[in-house]
């Protein structure tokens, strides 16, 4: 479970104050994913980097209960001098996991062949992305937190494997995917919220937050 509480997030951007939340209230349980529809720098990255506790609120309490992800695309604690073989046998002890079976499980979903033991810095953007969604999927969460779907990858054997894992993970997890297109929500749940102005509304379906996303986006 992740819970907000009165929560509230704002930047300054030089100018102006950017609102992010103003004292937004929400719970997700288990079993129950949720798809956040919001417009590009309404603040989707900051909210999903707020309930992985990678950044934390002006004021309000956010809860956990749950095993949560690191976001999908998320590279900290990956190091890039060293290579991904180095990196996924150091994050799978962080995590008390097998570090043969997390490597073996990336290498096999990354499928970059001798990339895979040189440094990650010299990875294409596209290889990062696939290396850190391998991350994701080989360590066990209750909450999967996803922005923007899918990493950006031209390879269509990594997004037919990449999706047949995370589609097997979801039978038991539960996601929260942040994104502007509400395409991208209907792959993951069914429930979903609209952040505009630092107001986030909950409905209980994604055709209902559509509907309000489609009104306030034309307006």
């Amino acid at each position: 479970m992740i819970e907000f509480e009165n929560v509230s997030k704002s930047f300054w951007t030089g100018r102006t104050r950017k609102i992010i939340l103003n004292q937004a209230t929400f719970r997700v349980e288990l079993g129950n994913s949720l798809g956040i529809l919001a417009s590009n720098g309404a603040g989707k990255t900051t909210i999903i980097n707020m309930m992985a506790g990678l950044e934390q609120p002006d004021e309000g309490t956010i809860r956990r209960s749950s095993r949560i992800s690191f976001p999908l695309g998320f590279m900290g604690g990956v190091i890039s001098r060293h290579s991904a073989t180095e990196n996924a046998r150091y994050i799978a002890r962080l995590y008390g996991l097998d570090p043969d079976y997390v490597e073996s499980f990336c290498r096999w979903l990354c499928d970059i062949g001798e990339y895979f033991d040189m440094p990650v810095g010299t990875y294409s953007s596209g290889m990062r992305s696939r290396f850190s969604f391998a991350l994701l999927l080989a360590l066990e969460f209750d909450i999967y937190l996803i922005d923007e779907g899918m990493p950006a990858s031209t390879d269509a054997e990594f997004n037919r494997k990449a999706g047949a894992v995370l589609r097997q993970r979801l039978q038991e997890a539960t996601v929260i995917v942040v994104s502007h297109q509400a395409s991208t929500l209907e792959k993951f749940c069914k429930q979903a919220a609209v952040l505009k102005n630092g107001r986030l509304t909950v409905f209980d379906t994604l055709e209902e937050a559509k509907r309000l996303y489609d009104y306030e986006t034309q307006g």
